[in-house]
């Protein structure tokens, strides 16, 4: 059976910078950003999106509709 591979991407512009996404990561994955969306929040960040492993926490924790999403393939 293939594995997957996952990336997490986190839409700046749709963050409010909650940070509950940062606590639940188990990968410590994301991190407080430094620039500031158009929303006038400072959006969360992710370092090394690669090593995402599609847990999901980060995506239901979250209370914007669209602001993370986790892209799964399988592994060649």
């Amino acid at each position: 059976m293939p594995s997957k591979k996952h990336e997490i991407v986190i839409t700046a512009d749709e963050c409010k910078g909650c940070g509950r996404c940062i606590l639940v990561c188990p990968m410590k994955l994301i991190a407080k950003g430094t620039r500031i969306n158009v929303q006038g929040y400072v959006a969360v960040e992710v370092a090394e999106p690669q090593r995402c492993i599609g847990c999901g926490s980060c995506f239901y924790q979250c209370p914007e509709p669209g602001a993370i999403t986790i892209y799964e393939e399988d592994e060649k």
